[in-house]
């Protein structure tokens, strides 16, 4: 694989002012996310260390990721249930999500621990565990985003108000510290 320096794909900072659009913020994430497979799949391939790729993962599982699933979890798929009609029929989909997100969490634990000791032994291999641990976070994580782009924002789209929008947008810009005005 290829030395961090010639990476082809990084986790690149998401534009403030797309919070305005808080569905397409999420949606925008959701991209990011997938590229975040790419280089948790890469770490677990690679035969050489790559410190500052690791970095980034474990930057991201420990901030961005765990900010992401609070905006879900208690803005976006509450204000869904609130919305939804009785045949949207979305209650399973929210709740496999829920379940899917607390199972990645425990797994990015896992992984930012792993992946923060191999730093401190920077030269030695990662364990095959961990290696393991990378690609099932990689495969689950791509299995999640597509029933949720593929059921939750679609729904979004369609269900929430102008108000709701506005309210959702404020309150993950105030979750990044962010006063709206501002954004």
């Amino acid at each position: 694989m290829t030395p961090s320096n010639h990476r082809e794909q990084h986790l690149e900072p998401l534009p403030r002012e797309l919070l305005r659009k808080p569905l397409d913020y999420i949606l925008a994430e959701h991209l990011r996310q997938r590229v975040l497979c790419v280089l948790c799949e890469q770490v677990a391939e690679d035969e050489q260390f790559d410190a500052d790729l690791v970095r980034e993962i474990v930057g991201y599982l420990k901030s961005e990721m765990v900010v992401h699933v609070i905006d879900e979890e208690q803005d976006l798929f509450p204000l869904i249930r609130r919305r939804a009609q009785p045949d949207d029929d979305i209650e399973m989909a929210l709740g496999q999500l829920s379940g899917d997100h607390a199972a990645e969490e425990r797994l990015a634990l896992s992984i930012v621990e792993g992946l923060e000791r191999a730093l401190g032994e920077t030269g030695r291999p990662i364990s095959g565990e961990l290696r393991a641990a990378l690609k099932r976070f990689a495969q689950t994580e791509r299995q999640h985003l597509a029933l949720e782009n593929a059921t939750v924002m679609p729904l979004a789209k369609l269900r929430l108000s102008e108000r709701d929008l506005k309210d959702l947008a404020a309150r993950m810009a105030a979750r990044r510290g962010i006063l709206f005005n501002t954004v």
